[in-house]
């Protein structure tokens, strides 16, 4: 009986982790993006260089100066985040949260962005 206890333990929890990333993914899904949504990418200036979404405002999140350059935009606009691979666009959103903006999307990495929001790369 405490084999199968455990092993129905181990279901649940594979469970909860598989369905938790699939609820983070971003790449399959599309976002809206109307002309009053905000793009922003929060890489680097040179990775912005090499290529981002046409439009987007490029705020380096691990910039000394991330939080008073988003601090400067209204806190009830429409934001779309993306940045290499979601990680630092996720980090970017949980401050962003914390200064009280509210309507934010994480479009994951530039080209899953790209594809979710139907915007081109540019150079």
């Amino acid at each position: 009986m405490k084999n199968i206890a455990r092993l129905l333990a181990a279901v649940a929890v594979a469970a909860s982790i598989t369905l938790g990333a699939t609820a983070c993914a971003t790449s399959a899904d599309s976002i809206e993006v109307t002309s009053d949504t905000v793009v922003i990418d929060v890489r680097t200036p040179a990775e912005f260089a090499e290529g981002h979404l046409d439009g987007a405002l490029n705020i380096d999140v691990q910039g000394a100066d991330f939080d008073a350059l988003v601090s400067e935009l209204p806190t009830d606009g429409d934001y779309v985040v993306y940045c290499r691979s979601g990680n630092r666009s996720a980090a970017a959103i949980a401050r962003m949260e914390g200064l009280g903006f509210e309507s934010l999307t994480n479009a994951g990495g530039l080209e899953d962005a790209s594809t979710a929001t139907g915007i081109d790369i540019v150079t």
